[in-house]
């Protein structure tokens, strides 16, 4: 039996605040600690659904936290391995680099807010008074990311430029994977509710530049959190 196997079959001593959560931060300390070595396969997404006693969905979502990190990089056909035992650089979030959302999204995302809030109509604003009361109410951390992004996108709409529209949803996918690992690490879910609905509120105002302050404070909330995964 391989180190990474005699792991996989002991019970975790973690409690987090969610299954993904537990499962990341045990896979996480793992590698780390080195129990778990550079250059070692992880156990199959079975015998870590069984470790913890969740859906493999769960174990996925998980896993996508620890590559987005750097730590992990699967390979088709031959699974997961471990590349790295600490993080370095950039997160690794699909299309984009978060370096590059991070430059770009206060150009565009700053300027929608404050054009939503100038040009919404009801509509617009009860869409987004119902996306944020679903996101208060979600426990699962995937829903809520699929929320986050048709938020963001609302916004956008809101503004009613289209170009920023077709840029959010360009980069749509690259934002749920920077939100869903956020929220995994850095425990990010119930502070963006808490900005989100500063947003709307910028929004619901008519005020130009409450909603783009609230969007912008977003922002550099988000930037934090990311610069603290390099710590």
């Amino acid at each position: 039996m391989s180190l990474s196997d005699s792991w996989a079959v002991r019970q975790p001593t973690v409690t987090r605040l969610s299954a993904a959560e537990a499962v990341f931060e045990d896979i996480r300390d793992a590698i780390v600690s080195g129990q778990i070595a550079v250059g070692d396969k992880l156990p199959a997404e079975s015998a870590l659904a069984t470790r913890h006693g969740v859906s493999r969905s769960v174990i996925r979502e998980a896993l996508r936290s620890c590559t987005a990190l750097g730590l992990t990089e699967t390979k088709t056909g031959r699974g997961t391995f471990v590349v790295r035992d600490r993080v370095t650089g950039d997160l690794d979030i699909g299309n984009y680099e978060a370096r590059e959302l991070m430059e770009a999204r206060p150009h565009v995302e700053i300027p929608s807010a404050g054009w939503a809030a100038e040009r919404r109509t009801d509509d617009d604003l009860a869409v987004l008074e119902g996306l944020t009361d679903e996101m208060r109410s979600e426990d699962d951390h995937q829903a809520w990311v699929l929320l986050d992004g048709q938020f963001h996108t609302a916004i956008a709409r809101a503004s009613k430029n289209r170009v920023f529209e077709a840029i959010i949803v360009d980069i749509r996918g690259a934002l749920t994977r920077q939100s869903e690992t956020l929220n995994l690490v850095a425990h990010r879910q119930q502070k963006s509710n808490v900005e989100h609905d500063l947003i709307v509120a910028g929004i619901r105002s008519g005020n130009y530049q409450q909603a783009a302050d609230a969007m912008a404070a977003h922002l550099d909330a988000v930037r934090g959190a990311v610069e603290s995964l390099r710590r």
